[in-house]
């Protein structure tokens, strides 16, 4: 890879995206970015706050702009939040500025990996969470395999192997 091309990481909660970001940052000697981070950073704020005091139309808007302008910058990672492929403008962004690699997991593994997690707003609900990540999972699955270049499944891969995987599949295109 001569030139560093963008790489956009997309898939739901779970999926690895934030881990297996740093992981390629690290190999690749690429800046990393994450989404959700940055909007903490920027509103001072968590995630689950914004989600309260914004509601999750709210939370998305920012998460449009934040990916839009980190969408602009040269040779980045990007770890983008499961559900920021709901914007159609955002996918636009995604697809037109780089490489888009979903990474796919099941709902066990999700649930697996999530269940300690009190970052999660979508999981903070009364529901089964099982039944929330099957529900964005029909909504969501489409939308990420509709734009991804790449796609890999990381439920039975550490995050070091599949970031081998993806720089060896990035190789080839």
């Amino acid at each position: 890879m001569a030139e560093k091309r963008n790489i956009f990481l997309i898939g739901p909660m779970g999926a690895g995206k934030s881990t297996i970001g740093r992981q390629l940052s690290q190999q690749l000697n690429m800046e990393f970015f994450d989404s959700d981070q940055e909007i903490e950073k920027r509103t001072g704020a968590d995630i689950n706050w914004v989600f309260d005091v914004e509601g999750e139309s709210g939370f998305r808007v920012r998460e449009q702009k934040i990916i839009d302008e980190l969408t602009k910058k040269q040779g980045i990672i990007l770890a983008t939040g499961g559900g920021s492929v709901t914007f159609k403008e955002t996918r636009n962004f995604l697809s037109a500025r780089g490489i888009v690699i979903y990474l796919e997991t099941t709902i066990d593994k999700q649930l697996s990996r999530t269940k300690r997690d009190k970052k999660r707003p979508l999981l903070q609900v009364t529901a089964s969470n099982r039944t929330v990540l099957e529900d964005l999972a029909y909504k969501r699955n489409p939308l990420y395999e509709n734009i991804a270049d790449i796609t890999v499944q990381t439920d039975n891969q550490s995050a070091k192997s599949v970031a081998f995987n993806i720089i060896n599949l990035l190789e080839k295109i």
